[in-house]
């Protein structure tokens, strides 16, 4: 016999008195989701650029770490990796879009693989509550592995900008959710 708990947390008198500066924060990252998501050509090219350089910054790490540890403890592990991450880091900022449409195919292929799994598992395994819901996520990922792949490379283009800001959109919700809840305390 399992029993759920409610834990009890206090929260802090500060975070109460500044629930201003969180919904002000969730309503900036809304809007900059919108954003990316109105323009998402434009957003999907700069999140490969960020991811470029992110990868190349990781690639002068690793060298740096190859140097430290020395030939005694990871040194060709760190090496490799930085080649990788070198490598990944300067295809995706000399060509972002053809960057983002191998990322775009590899998400299609994501969501179709998940979708398929989760849809099988869910009527395969005996979960007396979470059958339907997962069967209904596993059958909305396959449908959008679909629809990117039909679209496919044009939906290269802008789908990755459309789901970064959809992911905005909706964290920029939980952080408004988050003041509004601090302010009735």
């Amino acid at each position: 016999m399992s029993a759920i708990q409610i834990l009890q947390a206090e929260v802090p008198q500060e975070m109460i008195r500044n629930w201003g500066w969180y919904l002000t924060f969730g309503i900036a990252l809304s809007l900059l989701g919108i954003v990316a998501m109105v323009r998402s050509v434009t957003a999907t090219v700069i999140t490969m650029l960020f991811f470029g350089w992110l990868l190349l910054i990781s690639a002068v790490i690793e060298v740096v770490q190859a140097v430290m540890v020395g030939p005694w403890a990871g040194f060709l592990l760190h090496s490799l990796s930085a080649v990788l991450f070198g490598v990944i880091g300067l295809f995706l900022v000399r060509s972002p879009v053809v960057g983002a449409e191998v990322a775009t195919l590899l998400m299609a292929a994501f969501f179709l693989i998940g979708g398929l799994f989760r849809l099988i598992g869910s009527m395969t395994i005996p979960l007396v509550h979470w059958n339907w819901q997962a069967a209904i996520d596993g059958a909305i990922a396959l449908v959008l592995g679909i629809l990117i792949l039909a679209r496919w490379p044009a939906s290269g283009l802008w789908v990755l900008g459309f789901f970064v800001g959809l992911d905005l959109l909706l964290y920029g919700g939980i952080w408004i959710s988050l003041a509004l809840a601090l302010r009735t305390m």
